[in-house]
């Protein structure tokens, strides 16, 4: 889970207030879903909570000052993120301090072995859970229970499942959804040629087309065994204040820095199938991105009320 920065919030993303007269934080309307759900079949539902070194403690502060928003404390579960050193544009590690090195988190990816080594995944099996439902912490119409994502999944005896929505145009930034090799994968928007996120089939709809929103939904021993190998990592060129060969600090005013990142999409190619199922963006995609335009408080805050006066 990041930081808010981009939206000029000081603090854990989850924390940030998207401007509702309830003035209910994103954290807090992502729970509203849960408890909603764990009400409707009569059974607590677990969440846990992957943070970053940096703002772990400010996110454990938030719920405890919210008393954990009524849910119980033995229902959320918090754990640390994973970290690699970043580098300079020479290829150089680059230091946060004189004698500390520039870290920075590894990516969503890393959850796979990060729960196998500190015991979630015995804590999950010891609670006989089977599924976990993955997504991100900026998108507050995730509907994180889903019984026909699960059933489908189950039904097609695979051991994963997501969800997709219809790219918005050829620019928007989401990975989509393709096979490779005949295994399902995702390729990133940074990483997808032009003439690919361009390309369109002969009615005209973007032939890589179903957006990654990172709503997955996976077995628990697939999680398992994909902990026990290695994932690949890809490359992000990104601003990264530092402290130079002087001792003095350097603020970035632009991208200087490479940060190494795993994808979780990239244990799709484990996979011999999953379901991919399409939903509306209206119901089910409200990300928080960005301070202003697209994607940004103003757009999800609108996208939210509009789902909640359906």
């Amino acid at each position: 889970m990041g930081n808010g920065t981009r939206l000029g919030h000081t603090g854990p993303k989850g924390t940030y207030d998207i401007g509702l007269e309830s003035h209910k934080s994103i954290f807090e309307l992502l729970i509203d879903t849960i408890k909603e759900a764990s009400e409707k079949y009569n059974v607590k539902i677990l969440w846990y909570i992957m943070t970053s070194k940096e703002n772990n403690e400010e996110t454990v502060r938030f719920f405890e000052k919210n008393n954990y928003f009524n849910y119980g404390k033995e229902n959320i579960i918090f754990f640390t993120q994973g970290e690699l050193p970043m580098l300079n544009e020479d290829g150089k590690i680059l230091l946060s301090q004189k004698s500390s090195i520039k870290m920075a988190s590894d990516g969503h990816g890393g959850i796979f072995r990060l729960i196998n080594n500190n015991g979630i995944i015995k804590d999950m099996k010891s609670r006989n859970i089977k599924w976990l439902f993955i997504s991100g912490v900026d998108n507050i119409l995730v509907k994180t229970v889903d019984p026909t994502l699960l059933g489908l999944t189950i039904d097609k005896k695979v051991l994963a499942g997501a969800k997709s929505i219809v790219k918005r145009n050829p620019e928007e930034k989401v990975g989509v959804f393709c096979k490779k090799n005949g295994r399902p994968s995702v390729i990133e928007y940074i990483e997808i040629p032009k003439s690919l996120s361009e390309a369109r089939n002969k009615n005209g709809e973007l032939k890589y087309g179903e957006s990654h929103i990172l709503c997955n939904l996976l077995n628990v021993d697939f999680i398992e065994k994909v902990g026990k190998e290695d994932m690949p990592y890809h490359v992000a060129h990104k601003k990264a204040n530092y402290i130079n060969e002087d001792g003095e600090l350097v603020i970035a005013e632009k991208p200087n820095a490479y940060k190494f990142e795993a994808f979780l999409f990239d244990a799709f190619d484990k996979l011999d199938d999953m379901v991919i199922m399409r939903v509306k963006r209206e119901d089910e995609f409200a990300p928080i991105k960005n301070e202003k335009g697209e994607d940004s408080p103003e757009t999800a805050r609108q996208l939210y009320i509009n789902f909640k006066n359906k």
